[in-house]
């Protein structure tokens, strides 16, 4: 891919959202709050390590909640998600 520019002109090369660890993600959301693109959604991480859908019925088997992708297609590459995430959970890469 090549770089895109800024509006005053700059260089700027997009690095796209490509996956969340779900082991390092602490479901803080603060990823979800930045991204204006609905690319991220809050799951559930199961005692077998399988990411599933909150549901309030089953929360009794969910071990903790996580971000997940959602609409990978979204993402414009700006990496505000990764700037404000606590753990680095999350691997961004060029197109």
């Amino acid at each position: 891919m090549t770089a895109a520019l800024t509006r005053g002109g700059r260089e700027w090369t997009p690095e796209y959202l490509v996956s969340i660890n779900p082991d390092l993600c602490i479901g803080c959301g603060r990823c979800f709050k930045v991204c204006g693109r609905d690319v991220m959604t809050l799951k559930g991480l199961n005692e077998d390590g399988e990411i599933v859908a909150l549901d309030d019925d089953e929360d009794d088997e969910i071990e903790k909640k996580v971000m997940a992708m959602h609409d990978e297609a979204a993402c414009i590459g700006c990496g505000a998600c990764a700037r404000v995430c606590p753990t680095n959970c999350q691997t961004h890469a060029r197109a």
